[in-house]
């Protein structure tokens, strides 16, 4: 009961709303006066919130109903557009075929009256010719043309017409000296933007039997032009432009290479353009034809005198040529040729690219074997253009401005349809440029650690990522193309290498970080470069040739660092015994002697925590080994002297302050302690210098056995007493 009295009151509610009558603030000031509180009036509101929302859901359900039905009418109608356009061509194309048979087939005895009723039909035209000034006066009108009479008084009026043309437009005086010419149409017209479809400028087309002259409007001298372009009907095209409101009544001309689109005043205006355009070019093209025709009459005699003789001769030796002219011919009627300039535009407006050149495969698939008659040439025109379009909306989603998320799988859509469009080089070029640009991005975002090993794990991370997605990438677009697209990429990712490696060296050697940071660096470069072999990549030898020239400076730069150290040990050398005080002390240094190579370390210890060495040499063994350890994660070929080198400076610099020490030292006792440290260097700390060499170059270096075998590196003069280091 209580709901029935609710969809009562709804029902009535309702009503009271949808009255013609209704007033919202009588209405508001009524329910407020008859209400008893505010309870009453939040119920009053819940039911017409809840009246709001079924009145809202009953129309979203009207739309859904009635949207299917909506496109297929709009479909229909559009079909019929169409239809109703290509039945209005056929009938001109008619027409023109039934005016133009040529009398001469006729009949003899039908000649007589054939030339009188031609006269007659003469007259007629010269009275009352086709008109296109629409009931307007005056050249200039919004809508010019000329009657089509060949003779009489229409000669001196398309005369006299041309003639004001050429004083009314500025600069085309000299482009319009061709005898026969003749102004055909012209009107007022708006050209826009082919591109953005932005309004340009208002124009004013002249069409004359063998051309289309554009002038544009001189605003501060009313009723003059200035002249703009000259287009020949034999190269030009008209392609009618869908409505698309607010853009329509539009066409579209083709010149390759260009395109321009122009809008008329009106629907009828347009259809007078497009209609006028196209019979002015059948015209001209049936004018030509025939001027070829005469042109090649007289070199065939026997075929002259056999018309004379005999005109029933002509069908028998022109039945021939008949099956010629029909293998000539290309169907070009079915619906999806007729669409199909207007169906990629719509296309690429949608980012349907694949659909757009899956048309074009279809069309060059139907066209293919077939021959090029002027149809063809007039249909494969229009559909350059959009190839060409549909070119330059590919080469922007691939080009670095747009978002460069996503990865390499991105660009695969683009670099596909470009590939099939037979953009195979410039659609490698594309996308190697759109990933140098990601690459060069990401490294750029990446934000510079506190400590340099950690920058360089995310750098080399981030980057060797990159290159091996793109290698994959590329691997699956461009498979099965020319091989020279393979050498584009190794020749990229030579360049992206270098991109990598001028960020590394700012980060690690510029920064003059210490040679053990810069060996880990360079290890985990080496370690990510060696992932690329995975698929086939070996860039190894493209980053050895980038750091040869920062490896080489910084293992110089620290060599001189450990000779200078050396040297300043040196010059305080008191030739002692090293006292460690403390067991744990005593065994720090053996695990680090034992981690230098040297295992015999045992037998220079003494009692207690005394070291029957020197301070120095001690010193020296590890920062030499140190240095070894960290040149040898650095080397490579490239390196090889540079490290030998390097090597032999440092232990020539302590060998011979043992040898200068031996020599000039007096006390016994320190003599003995000073040749116990230099047997250390030479059988002890010299042959691990060499096996560990030989161990990570994998071949002995002559320069360290020599230092070992001989007894003394250098010989001091004995009557020297000044050393030589």
């Amino acid at each position: 009961m209580a709901m029935a009295m609710s969809d009562s009151g709804a029902s009535r509610l309702r009503r009271q709303l949808e009255s013609g009558g209704f007033e919202a603030r009588l209405y508001v000031k009524q329910l407020s006066q008859q209400s008893d509180g505010d309870r009453d009036l939040q119920e009053h509101r819940q039911r017409i919130q809840a009246l709001a929302e079924e009145t809202a859901q009953n129309l979203k359900r009207n739309v859904y109903q009635n949207y299917r039905q909506f496109i297929e009418t709009a479909r229909e109608i559009s079909y019929l557009e169409s239809e109703m356009y290509q039945l209005s061509h056929l009938l001109t194309e008619q027409k023109s075929s039934l005016e133009s048979i040529p009398l001469t087939l006729l009949p003899a005895a039908a000649a007589a009256g054939a030339a009188a009723a031609s006269g007659g039909e003469e007259g007629v035209g010269g009275a009352g010719g086709r008109d296109h000034l629409r009931g307007q006066a005056g050249f200039f009108s919004t809508h010019g043309g000329a009657s089509r009479d060949g003779s009489g008084p229409g000669e001196e009026g398309k005369q006299r017409t041309l003639t004001t043309l050429l004083e009314k437009v500025e600069g085309c005086r000299h482009l319009l000296e061709t005898p026969g010419q003749y102004l055909v149409y012209n009107g007022d017209l708006v050209e826009y933007d082919a591109d953005h479809m932005a309004q340009l400028q208002r124009v004013h087309g002249f069409l004359m039997n063998d051309c289309l002259l554009v002038a544009t409007w001189l605003p501060q001298r009313r009723g003059m032009y200035r002249y703009n372009a000259l287009y020949s009907l034999d190269g030009l095209a008209v392609v009618n432009v869908k409505d698309n409101p607010p853009m329509k009544d539009m066409f579209k001309l083709l010149m390759f290479p260009e395109s321009r689109i122009f809008q008329a005043e009106n629907a009828k205006i347009k259809r007078e353009w497009l209609e006028v355009l196209e019979d002015t070019k059948r015209a001209l093209s049936e004018k030509r034809r025939r001027e070829q025709e005469e042109a090649a009459a007289p070199r065939g005699p026997p075929q002259v005198t056999s018309k004379a003789t005999n005109p029933f001769e002509d069908d028998e030796e022109e039945e021939p040529a008949v099956p010629e002219v029909e293998e000539e011919k290309v169907d070009l009627s079915m619906e999806w040729i007729q669409e199909l300039p207007e169906d990629l535009d719509v296309c690429i407006a949608q980012r349907d690219f694949e659909g757009a050149v899956d048309l074009l495969d279809k069309l060059n698939h139907y066209l293919e074997d077939k021959p090029s008659p002027p149809p063809v040439k007039e249909l494969r025109a229009k559909v350059e253009e959009r190839v060409r379009q549909l070119t330059e909306v590919l080469v922007f989603e691939l080009s670095p401005d747009r978002s460069l998320r996503g990865g390499p799988k991105a660009t695969r859509r683009a670099v596909s349809q470009l590939i099939r469009l037979g953009q195979c080089t410039k659609a490698c070029e594309l996308f190697l440029r759109n990933r140098a640009a990601a690459v060069h991005t990401a490294i750029r975002q990446l934000r510079i650690e506190g400590a340099t090993l950690l920058y360089i794990h995310k750098l080399c991370h981030v980057f060797f990522t990159s290159l091996l997605e793109t290698a994959r990438e590329f691997e699956i677009d461009f498979a099965g193309t020319d091989s020279g697209c393979y050498s584009a990429f190794v020749v990229w990712a030579r360049s992206a290498m270098g991109m990598f490696v001028d960020a590394f060296s700012k980060q690690v050697f510029d920064s003059k970080e210490s040679l053990s940071t810069a060996a880990e660096c360079v290890k985990v470069a080496k370690e990510h470069c060696q992932q690329l072999g995975d698929i086939g990549l070996d860039l190894t030898f493209i980053i050895h040739a980038l750091l040869v020239k920062d490896i080489q400076g910084a293992l110089h730069s620290y060599k001189e660092i450990i000779i200078e150290a050396t040297k300043h040990r040196n010059s305080e050398e008191m030739w002692r015994r090293m006292n460690l005080m403390t067991p744990e002390a005593l065994g720090k240094l053996k695990e680090e002697m034992k981690s230098c190579g040297v295992s015999n370390f045992e037998q220079y210890t003494g009692d207690d925590c005394w070291v029957n060495l020197s301070y120095t040499v001690v010193a020296f063994t590890k920062q030499t080994m140190g240095f070894l350890e960290e040149a040898l994660k650095l080397y490579f070929p490239e390196l090889h002297m540079v490290l030998l080198e390097s090597l032999v400076e440092i232990i020539l610099v302590a060998v011979q302050h043992v040898d200068y020490s031996l020599r000039c030292e007096q006390d016994p006792e320190k003599k003995a302690f000073i040749r116990q440290n230099a047997s250390f260097l030479y059988e002890t700390v010299l042959p691990v210098v060499e096996k560990r060499f030989e161990e990570g170059v994998g071949k002995p270096a002559k320069q360290l056995q020599d230092l070992r075998n001989a007894s003394r590196l250098i010989r001091v003069n004995p009557e020297s007493t000044t050393s030589v280091v």
